[in-house]
């Protein structure tokens, strides 16, 4: 009997220097995909997303930007995607995380391949002519992975007081399984540097690299500019249920495409996104054997272990719990961890 799961699309920021050659090592899986991706950015004079990863050495510069990063990890995705062995697992429904909506789009069959390409690399092109603020991470829970409410409050507190000095601008963007993220601009993201108190050994509060000011109202913009270039016809209905950053799924029979693009051009683009919403809806509404995270990497696995601790989902309570399950029945897999990866995808052999 087949196990159920639902697939977990990773965001912005999964591609580093560690993940350097992790579209060669799993190109097998779509290689009419990948070559489509390919031709598409050489027609347009870009680096292929083959030649990124394949780079002698990982660079800042020619990974990290939008117009870049965004094609890397949607090709990164839909190989670990496509390397899922579909007579093990019956996928009932896809997520993900910030511009993994746009992944989710494209696997669940929203978009076709070529709209996948065109939607994935207009809005990662979006400010190539300069980046509209940035994001800043924050944790609210404490060493066993159970929300900390006092921490919690103190961002809160944090946030609005900057919002209160001339010149900053700061929102809430994303909520992360243990973490915030918050979108601002440079003034507010300085400040808020400066006002949140340093924790786990002072890797937080951490700004993150190349990211805007994501799923705020400063991108508006964006969000016009959006609905303006990308049409109605690239869009359709998935053939697979979509949970959104708001925690709504979209159904094959019932979605409608005029109001999927809506979402995902509007409210998705300039409102908080709602990652543990969505992993939470995922695991109530489909209850679901395995939870699948594509690649590249599994830097997400943390934060929806802490949304499985938050829901107590299989009895989840602490980090420790999580650990001890994922060694002896793991209810996580990640694409990016081989050890994990081996039992949901084909043999290549």
């Amino acid at each position: 009997m087949r196990k159920t799961a639902v697939v977990i699309c990773p965001g912005r920021g999964t591609y580093t220097k560690a993940e350097l050659g992790y579209l060669k090592d799993r190109r097998v899986h779509a290689p009419p995909l990948i070559a489509g991706i390919d031709r598409s950015l050489a027609a347009l004079g870009e680096p292929t997303v083959s030649a990124l990863d394949g780079a002698a050495v990982f660079s800042l510069r020619t990974h990290t930007p939008g117009e870049f990063a965004s094609t890397l990890i949607y090709a990164c995705s839909a190989a670990d995607f496509h390397a899922i062995d579909r007579e093990q697992i019956d996928i009932v429904a896809i997520t993900g995380n910030s511009m993994g909506w746009y992944t989710a789009l494209a696997l669940g069959q929203a978009l076709d391949e070529a709209a996948a390409f065109t939607v994935i690399h207009q809005m990662g092109s979006m400010m190539k002519a300069g980046i509209i603020g940035g994001q800043l991470i924050y944790p609210v829970v404490g060493p066993d992975w159970r929300l900390d409410p006092e921490r919690a409050v103190l961002v809160e507190r944090v946030l609005g007081e900057v919002n209160q000095r001339p010149g900053c601008e700061a929102h809430l963007s994303i909520r992360f399984g243990g973490y915030i993220i918050l979108g601002a601009n440079a003034a507010a993201l300085a400040l808020l540097m400066q006002l949140l108190p340093s924790v786990d050994d002072g890797k937080y509060p951490f700004v993150l690299v190349n990211h805007a000011a994501f799923h705020t109202p400063m991108l508006r913009g964006i969000s016009e500019r959006g609905l303006s270039l990308l049409g109605p016809e690239l869009f359709r209905a998935p053939q697979i249920p979509l949970i959104d950053g708001r925690g709504v799924i979209w159904q094959p029979y019932s979605t409608d495409p005029d109001e999927l693009r809506a979402y995902t051009l509007g409210p998705q683009v300039c409102e908080p996104y709602d990652f543990s919403k969505a992993v939470e809806v995922a695991l109530k509404e489909f209850a679901p054997d395995l939870l699948i995270l594509l690649g590249p990497g599994a830097t997400s696995g943390g934060a929806i272990g802490q949304i499985l601790i938050q829901q107590q989902w299989f009895g989840l309570m602490s980090k420790d719990a999580f650990a001890k399950r994922q060694e002896q029945a793991p209810v996580l897999l990640a694409m990016g961890r081989p050890d994990q990866a081996r039992l949901v995808a084909k043999t290549t052999a």
